[in-house]
């Protein structure tokens, strides 16, 4: 909810623009300007047509856990799929703070957005408190159990659907941000859960995401098992998204 429709409408013309050409979610990329990276946003739900139609590839932010119903106010993963969404981010800890949202909700969303052939991005994370008490992993784990799980549970579920996106709850939004320390020892750990608990654990991509800025993706990039950032503040100015995914390249 950070921009209005004509902030939305200029930021997704230069990021347009800025692109000579698009890629595809689990596909090489082929943006001249930023080779080997995938470029994908996220925008508020009435504002994926208008990405759409700068020639961006999108997804949406959250998807209900229901199929279609009498359930007002909520959005099905069949209609963003219909949309032309093709990724969703489930998860975010702004939704588990605000919304409460639970791991069966978060099970059953990861069922309709898999159903409907959405890519999911499942966001992890400790909050301060947690990370001060020396139960980062711990917390991390349960969390990352849980999608696993539902993985597990879904009827015929494929890993390719699947990215983590660790997001330490301290660093979003505060300009802070963990240090490469922390983001090895996090990373390494889903890691090494995911080829405990998959047997594609090993190309599952992981995120970080926490204040993610140019001024600290190089630094971030080259931390062991990050595989790409889930950008939030940074990716409201064109300049600075795409500086970070040319960092990324």
């Amino acid at each position: 909810m950070a921009l209005n429709t004509s902030q939305a409408k200029e930021l997704a013309d230069e990021i347009s623009s800025s692109l000579s050409e698009q890629s595809t979610l689990n596909n090489t990329a082929s943006n001249m300007n930023v080779p080997n990276v995938d470029i994908m946003v996220f925008p508020s739900l009435p504002h994926i047509p208008m990405a759409l139609g700068h020639g961006l590839i999108a997804g949406a932010q959250d998807c209900a856990p229901w199929e279609l119903g009498a359930y007002t106010g909520d959005i099905s993963a069949q209609t963003l799929a219909e949309t032309g969404a093709q990724a969703v981010i489930l998860g975010h800890s702004e939704r588990r703070k605000h919304h409460r949202e639970s791991a069966e909700t978060l099970r059953r969303k990861l069922e309709q957005a898999h159903k409907h052939n959405l890519h999911v991005i499942y966001c992890i994370g400790e909050t301060l408190e947690e990370r001060d008490a020396g139960i980062a992993q711990t917390m991390v784990g349960h969390q990352l159990d849980d999608i696993l799980n539902a993985v597990a549970l879904a009827e015929k579920f494929s890993e390719e659907n699947l990215t983590i996106a660790y997001e330490p709850v301290w660093a979003i939004g505060t300009g802070k941000s963990a240090t490469p320390k922390d983001i090895a020892e996090i990373h390494l750990f889903i890691r090494n859960r995911l080829q405990e608990r998959l047997a594609t654990g090993a190309q599952i991509r992981i995120l970080y995401g926490g204040s993610v800025k140019p001024e600290n993706a190089g630094e971030i990039f080259k931390v062991p098992h990050v595989n790409g950032a889930l950008i939030g503040g940074a990716s409201l100015k064109a300049q600075d998204f795409l500086e970070i995914a040319r960092l990324a390249s």
